[in-house]
């Protein structure tokens, strides 16, 4: 089972800088990400270490904000020592070095499940220094800084939960007919930071029997979202699978976007199928939400329940807008049980939420909308 993180955004003062400590056994590698984070002048590099037995006293000593760990160590590995940082410090951000493998998308989902806060990919096979230096400035700088706030004063106080409203209902007319009211036939989910921790509250509440199909877009690259699925699959009583090319949507299973392709839905026949393909990221990601839910809202109007989890950025309120128009029903995730209010509280701050709950209420909310 994953577990779910703590982590709240920590303010800093004006004009400092948050410390990193970069732990890498790799002395190519702690050299690459120090100067790759130093050119932020934002982020301060206060100390580094080749292994994880290091890396406690290294904490101790410099009272980094932030880490950054490889998983792969001599002596004490990554996961060993984000056991001991979890004890010793529960809210420190801790970011996991991975690589694109097999068993590195294994251990970066053992990593998460052990409180992880987020991770990035080795640009092993970049090509050059420059490329290399290029990754690790678009990858790890915003998933270090979504983790803090600089300076800030006055801060406004949070939006009030969105009121629960009555069951969405998607309205269809024809000339001379009167209104046909339908209720919602398709549950689509968006989320990215903190997701898989989210995803594993979430998936094992869905009923046995639960009447609609579940389509996920959680922001992964390849690899990691077969052995998610497959991770959710364990723990759920619905099915949980990576959407291959055609898949079906059928009630009681969710399908989950694979890492590297944005997912849709389109009519085929009588079914309603997914479609991959790798057409431009959208908000720097792809899978995109957004792109999902475009076309939820082609294939389905407003007879949708739209969810929006924990994350970093926007991805999913503009799809989020097209649905709601169309009459679907928003649910977002509450700032308190995510681990970046990012996705979600952008839905909410722009008005588009029928109820903001914490995520053990996502699914019984569902269920009533149902």
């Amino acid at each position: 089972m994953f577990a779910l993180s703590k982590l709240r955004v920590k303010v800093l003062a004006p004009h400092s800088r948050i410390r990193v400590l970069v732990v890498d056994d790799s002395v190519v590698i702690r050299r690459l990400v120090t100067q790759a984070l130093s050119e932020d002048g934002e982020i301060e590099v206060v100390g580094s270490a080749s292994n994880g037995i290091t890396a406690l006293q290294r904490i101790a000593q410099l009272a980094p904000d932030a880490i950054t760990l490889d998983i792969e160590m001599p002596e004490m590995d990554g996961l060993a020592a984000l056991r001991e940082i979890r004890k010793l410090y529960p809210e420190m951000p801790v970011i996991m070095f991975s690589t694109l493998t097999e068993r590195g998308a294994s251990a970066t989902l053992d990593a998460l499940s052990l409180g992880a806060s987020d991770y990035v990919t080795k640009a092993t096979n970049a090509g050059s220094l420059e490329k290399s230096m290029a990754s690790l400035r678009s990858e790890l700088i915003p998933k270090i800084k979504q983790f803090f706030e600089i300076g800030a004063v006055n801060k406004l106080p949070l939006p009030a939960p969105a009121v629960v409203v009555p069951q969405s209902r998607s309205i269809v007319t024809a000339p001379g007919s009167p209104a046909l009211i339908l209720g919602p036939r398709i549950v689509a989910i968006g989320v990215s930071t903190g997701g898989p921790n989210a995803l594993a509250e979430v998936m094992p509440m869905f009923p046995k029997n639960f009447s609609l199909p579940v389509v996920i877009v959680q922001h992964m690259p390849p690899l990691f979202t077969r052995l998610l699925a497959e991770r959710l699959n364990s723990i759920s009583a619905i099915r949980v699978e990576e959407v291959t090319e055609g898949s079906r949507l059928e009630p009681g299973k969710a399908l989950l976007a694979a890492g590297g392709y944005h997912m849709r839905v389109r009519k085929s026949a009588n079914d309603v199928v997914a479609t991959m393909d790798q057409e431009a990221a959208e908000n720097s990601c792809r899978p995109a939400v957004d792109v999902l839910f475009r076309s939820v809202a082609e294939v389905y109007g407003g007879a949708a329940i739209a969810v929006i989890l924990t994350g970093m950025g926007n991805d999913g309120q503009r799809g989020t807008e097209i649905l709601k128009a169309m009459g679907a029903y928003v649910i977002a995730q509450d700032e308190a049980s995510s681990v970046v209010w990012g996705m979600p509280g952008s839905v909410v701050k722009s008005g588009l939420a029928n109820a903001t709950v914490d995520v053990t209420r996502i699914v019984p909310e569902i269920l009533k909308q149902v």
